[in-house]
């Protein structure tokens, strides 16, 4: 019996086979290609990003380098004010609410350059030009109208940053950031409870700022005859004790 002729179009060199076997080769020099970062301890999917950097102690996204900054400069500008509250402040909660700036920010921004240290990361020098704005706004406020203002400045910019501070500690793979996270999240909700505790605080303002993500404004100063409301002893907070983390 005779051999049957080959069928024309059949067998890998055929136009399907060969489409085929191309589709093939394409998909496996991909996962080739992939497979010695997801094996990594320590990857993600920003394993390609130029702006992660590779540290000892896990990597550091660009919103842990921003975060990072941040603290740095809210410690520029809030320091002095808290400081600049307890002399001014016309109001026990008022002071104590700068008493409690004051300790807050000494603490982390020791802990902010420690770790910008050991991650070889460099930290600003001096508030942005708006924070230096929000500094001269207080240097020009007097008596109750001072008291206002910087509840106010004070209160609308922890706010913006209390969203970041939790962001960070959700997301960071960076063992540095995320113990820093916990204290400036420690440190900016007590921060909050007692510049509310002032009784200054315009709570629609705050909400307005969150909702548009604007700049927090300066506080327009309240009729004459608007009557000052007076701080709940029950909100007026001892100085907070910050220590960092015990070493695991």
């Amino acid at each position: 019996m005779r051999p049957r002729p080959p069928v024309k179009g059949r067998g890998i060199v055929s136009g399907t086979g060969l489409i085929v076997t191309c589709l093939a080769a394409t998909f496996a020099a991909l996962v080739f290609s992939l497979w010695p970062y997801t094996d990594r301890p320590g990857t993600g999917p920003d394993v390609l990003s130029a702006h992660t950097l590779r540290t000892s102690y896990g990597p550091l996204s660009a919103l842990d380098q921003d975060f990072l900054v941040k603290v740095r400069l809210a410690g520029l500008w809030e320091l002095p004010a808290g400081q600049q509250a307890r002399a001014k402040g016309t109001t026990p909660a008022v002071r104590t609410a700068g008493r409690h700036l004051v300790e807050g920010h000494r603490f982390l921004d020791e802990r902010v350059r420690g770790v910008a240290a050991r991650l070889n990361l460099a930290l600003p020098d001096e508030p942005s030009d708006q924070q230096k704005q929000w500094l001269e706004t207080l240097d020009e406020a007097q008596g109750a109208e001072y008291d206002r203002q910087f509840a106010n400045l004070l209160r609308l910019a922890h706010g913006r940053v209390f969203s970041v501070v939790a962001q960070v500690r959700a997301s960071t793979r960076n063992s540095l950031v995320r113990d820093l996270a916990d204290d400036a999240n420690t440190t900016v909700l007590d921060h909050i409870k007692v510049l509310e505790a002032t009784g200054y605080v315009d709570f629609d303002a705050v909400a307005r700022d969150l909702a548009t993500g604007s700049t927090p404004p300066t506080v327009a100063p309240a009729p004459p005859t608007a009557p000052v409301p007076a701080p709940d002893p029950a909100l007026t907070l001892p100085p907070p004790t910050f220590r960092p983390p015990p070493e695991q």
